[in-house]
């Protein structure tokens, strides 16, 4: 490496309400000559910032086009709907959308949950992000349908939140270019997978060898002292089966020999007494 060449990093960019610290602990422990950057970026970015090359990976949210990026789904958030401590809401531990019909549900323009309804009954107005909804709530102008992650990141005093049990779920995943598939990208891609730091990383390993050679040359020649003990006991059932095969043919021969003397004796001794002297006319 020449002084002008940059040492290799990893980008790593997120969306709000993810927690990518265990993975990048992780990462700093296996790699540590390879520094992992972290990026925050709104959800409905992550795409185009994966896309034009700001990061070389992302925890996004679902769904992505499939076409340009790669996705590994991680997992599935719970919904839940967030109000005020002292909304009737909170005298259940679950609720369905059904219980929010009379209720206004603020939908915020960077809603990840992909309504094709919203529930309940709908604002004046859309407020521009899930922060500013948070504050509507807060305010008691409604009340706001969120990945529970979402609910954490934004948490207040005086606010709570309850599952909602039919409501959309939103899924993250991990995501990068589909033409920019690195060796970086897939170290990535065996932390949140869990792998091993001795794994393959899925790739076709070496035949395991000892260091001097010795174990695997032994066994190459285990296999040839097998395969010649093998052919050798094929060549002796094949002289067995020929040895039978003429002993056989022998027998059969010296059996046929007396058979055939023995009736040509007994066929001369009755013709002999059949014929004995020409009678006379």
């Amino acid at each position: 490496m020449t002084g002008s060449e940059a040492p290799p990093s990893f980008r790593l960019a997120y969306v709000p309400g993810v927690t990518p610290d265990k993975w990048v602990r992780i990462w700093n422990e296996r790699l540590p000559d390879v520094p992992l950057a972290l990026t925050q970026v709104p959800a409905a970015r992550a795409a185009g910032v994966l896309l034009d090359g700001g990061a070389d990976a992302g925890l996004v949210r679902l769904p992505v086009d499939r076409t340009l990026l790669s996705a590994i789904p991680l997992y599935t958030e719970t919904t839940v709907v967030l109000i005020p401590r002292d909304h009737l809401v909170t005298a259940a531990d679950e609720v369905t959308v059904a219980d929010l019909a009379d209720e206004i549900v603020l939908h915020p323009l960077d809603d990840v949950l992909g309504w094709e309804r919203l529930p309940g009954r709908p604002a004046l107005e859309r407020p521009a992000t899930t922060a500013d909804a948070v504050e509507l709530v807060a305010a008691g102008i409604g009340v706001l349908l969120v990945p529970l992650s979402l609910a954490r990141l934004h948490h207040r005093k005086d606010l709570t939140y309850r599952t909602v049990t039919d409501a959309p779920a939103s899924g993250v995943a991990l995501s990068w270019p589909e033409d920019a598939h690195t060796d970086l990208v897939e170290d990535f891609i065996g932390i949140v997978r869990g792998r091993t730091v001795n794994s393959t990383r899925g790739r076709q390993s070496e035949p395991a060898r000892s260091k001097d050679g010795k174990q695997t040359a032994g066994k190459q020649t285990a296999g040839k002292q097998t395969a010649g003990k093998q052919t050798a006991g094929k060549q002796t059932a094949r002289k067995q089966t020929a040895g039978k095969q003429t002993g056989g043919a022998r027998r059969g021969t010296g059996g046929s020999h007396r058979g055939a003397t023995g009736g040509n004796g007994k066929g001369k001794g009755r013709s002999g007494g059949r014929g004995g002297k020409p009678r006379r006319p």
